[in-house]
């Protein structure tokens, strides 16, 4: 995967913006206001961090190489994602998904009813 790619994936999804509130190098993509992934965008390789519930962050840590812990973030709630390596784009795609819908889940209740609505 890429930067474009990651970009169009996460645009795609319902009430998502993407802003750069951390300066022009830090793309950071939000659902109604919550931060679900960001990207420095000077980064090489290109690395995406994404929120991850800590019991399957620590085993994609385990598996996967080009997942560690979510740089300058919580470590236990966020993993730093090389798009560049070995992982699939199905994968990726898979771990924004999950990013996205803890988000959304934690949302208020009138927040997901605005989502939705």
């Amino acid at each position: 995967m890429n930067i474009e790619s990651l970009t169009s994936y996460c645009l795609a999804k319902k009430g998502v913006q993407e802003s750069f509130p951390f300066g022009g190098d830090t793309l950071v993509f939000k659902v109604m206001d919550k931060i679900f992934a960001l990207t420095g965008l000077e980064n090489s390789p290109c690395t995406v961090n994404l929120k991850c519930d800590p019991e399957k962050a620590a085993e994609l840590r385990e598996n996967y190489e080009d997942i560690q812990p979510g740089y300058h973030m919580n470590k236990k709630h966020w993993n730093t994602v090389n798009i560049e390596g070995s992982l699939s784009d199905d994968l990726i795609k898979e771990l924004i998904d999950h990013s996205y819908d803890l988000v959304v889940s934690s949302l208020p209740k009138a927040l997901k009813q605005e989502l939705n609505g």
